[in-house]
């Protein structure tokens, strides 16, 4: 990205996901959030161009591309109205392998990531666990050493993609936190198949998004070889802190492609409504929510862009990443009410699909960090505040 603008291959990556994006159309959407059933024909297209392995090094079967250009990627399938349908549906495959290319051994990433880039493996992440949300060191899923591996029991929540997956990258105590220096220690990452007849996973029901489930999973005894240990005993933690700023990245770049999305459905809707005799989009009740979305969403955009350029560099960007996120799911969500808003009484009706993509919207607001956490962040890292937790 030069300053402002995409490049002329970046733009021809945004083209070129868009033009495959405009093969699955709102119809196809529709129905995968009414049934709930994975799109799998979207994956395969994007699979056999490439998408999968959009981020990951080339000498692994991947693309090699930055940060900055899975993200216009993934905004690009948002915004051609797949929504975070068809952006979940990636997601993972983009960020979630990050940590086995970064931290794994040279064997570990020449058997498993050609097997998620090629689509034969596909992943989960247990991160998440009922009494442990946000605060990640007192997680209490336990890895306990065996004279040949490790077992792990426990459970974990909201565990995106667990029915059709094959493998899950997991974190884990392999010290409890009492016996441990700091709080974040004795957290290993381990990357196991997932063994169905070990693993339980339950769909929750949900606010949208039905085609991608999440799910309640509780692992039983689940033993896996000393080969399944990611990087060093006990590191975990700061392993899952190097893909933080990148999924904030990911998520930030969908909502405001998910915001281009609605806005585009509302201004179509405004300039077609005839009321009174009138087009709705000529009246300014109508058309300056439309037109602060616009500039929200804009604002936003570029600080998603500016928080990739920083990570593609290698260079700090966490008040940035965290920031993207922040601005991205606030500006999608309020181009998706304003779009709801706009079509009236029409809005609330699935046909018009602005009511899925509001339904949407809340994902990113909420989801992988709240508002809140965010906030103490900037407070804490960038404004030298004292801590309030």
């Amino acid at each position: 990205m030069n300053g402002f603008w995409f490049s002329d291959e970046q733009e021809a990556i945004r083209q070129g996901v868009l033009r495959l994006c405009a093969r699955f159309d709102a119809a196809y959407w529709r129905r995968t959030d009414e049934t709930g059933e994975f799109p799998e024909a979207f994956v395969a297209a994007m699979a056999g161009a490439g998408w999968l392995g959009a981020a990951m090094p080339t000498d692994l079967g991947g693309s090699g591309l930055g940060v900055t250009e899975a993200a216009i990627a993934m905004q690009a399938v948002a915004e051609s109205g797949a929504g975070f349908s068809g952006a979940s549906a990636l997601h993972l495959n983009i960020f979630g392998p990050m940590p086995l290319v970064k931290f794994g051994t040279d064997d570990q990433k020449r058997k498993l990531i050609p097997r998620l880039i090629s689509g034969e493996d596909r992943m989960c992440f247990g991160v998440t666990e009922p009494d442990a949300g946000l605060d990640t060191t007192s997680l209490t899923t336990r890895a306990v050493r065996t004279p040949d591996g490790y077992v792990i029991s426990g459970r974990k929540m909201w565990t995106t993609m667990a029915q059709r997956a094959t493998k899950m990258l997991i974190v884990a105590r392999t010290t409890p936190k009492d016996q441990a220096k700091k709080p974040t220690d004795g957290i290993s990452l381990f990357y196991v198949d997932f063994d169905r007849a070990r693993i339980q996973a339950t769909p929750i029901p949900k606010m949208g998004r039905k085609a991608i489930e999440s799910n309640s999973v509780f692992i039983d005894d689940l033993h896996v070889p000393a080969d399944a240990l990611v990087g060093e005993e006990g590191r975990g933690f700061r392993y899952l802190l190097e893909g933080l700023n990148l999924e904030r990245i990911l998520i930030a770049a969908e909502a405001v492609g998910l915001g281009r999305a609605a806005l585009a459905r509302a201004a179509t809707y405004a300039k077609e409504r005839i009321v009174f005799g009138r087009p709705i989009g000529q009246n300014q009740g109508v058309a300056h929510p439309l037109a602060k979305a616009w500039a929200e969403l804009e604002a936003a955009n570029l600080m998603v862009f500016k928080a990739a350029a920083l990570f593609d560099a290698g260079r700090e960007c966490g008040a940035e990443a965290n920031a993207a996120k922040y601005l991205g799911g606030e500006a999608g969500f309020n181009a998706c009410e304003a779009a709801v808003m706009t079509h009236g009484g029409m809005g609330y009706a699935k046909e018009f699909d602005v009511e899925r993509y509001f339904r949407e919207s809340m994902i990113a607001r909420i989801a992988p960090v709240s508002r809140e956490m965010i906030l103490n962040y900037i407070a804490e890292r960038v404004l030298g505040l004292p801590k309030s937790y």
